[in-house]
């Protein structure tokens, strides 16, 4: 309906002047009626409503320090340099007590003589610094 022709008149064409007023003429202000009435807008504008997933209780939860055994072999020598670590008869000795690691995990390769001191292990990170000749060592 074209509404150039209402211009001028006093309601529109909406009919007395108290008949437009508020926001129950538009169905609600903001989110409301997204579950009932406005149900096809609130999809197309992705409003999601009620509880998703599920919180994991704190107590079970916690933040572990990890390094993966291909950066603690790329870092030996500068562990080394900055006097983080000891190199001794052919081995790189890496105590991660020290910087704060408590978990290597078995990304990467292994090419150096490792024997490194950590109070967990994942069982590759284990498998690639044995096969590479060094030693795992669990911290008490």
């Amino acid at each position: 309906m074209d509404t150039k022709k209402f211009r001028g008149s006093r309601t529109c064409g909406g009919g007395t002047a108290k008949n437009r007023r508020g926001a129950g003429n538009r169905g609600g202000r903001g989110k409301s009626g997204a579950c009932k009435h406005h149900f096809v807008r609130a999809m197309q504008r992705g409003y999601s409503y009620g509880k998703h997933g599920f919180k994991l209780p704190l107590i079970v939860s916690k933040d572990v320090s990890i390094v993966n055994v291909g950066e603690l072999d790329e870092l030996a020598p500068y562990l080394v340099e900055e006097e983080l670590a000891q190199f001794k008869d052919g081995t790189y000795h890496l105590d991660l007590r020290n910087l704060g690691i408590e978990k290597v995990l078995g990304s990467g390769r292994v090419t150096k003589n490792l024997t490194v001191t950590s109070d967990e292990f994942s069982a590759s990170a284990r498998a690639k610094i044995e096969a590479a000749g060094g030693k795992c060592l669990e911290a008490e």
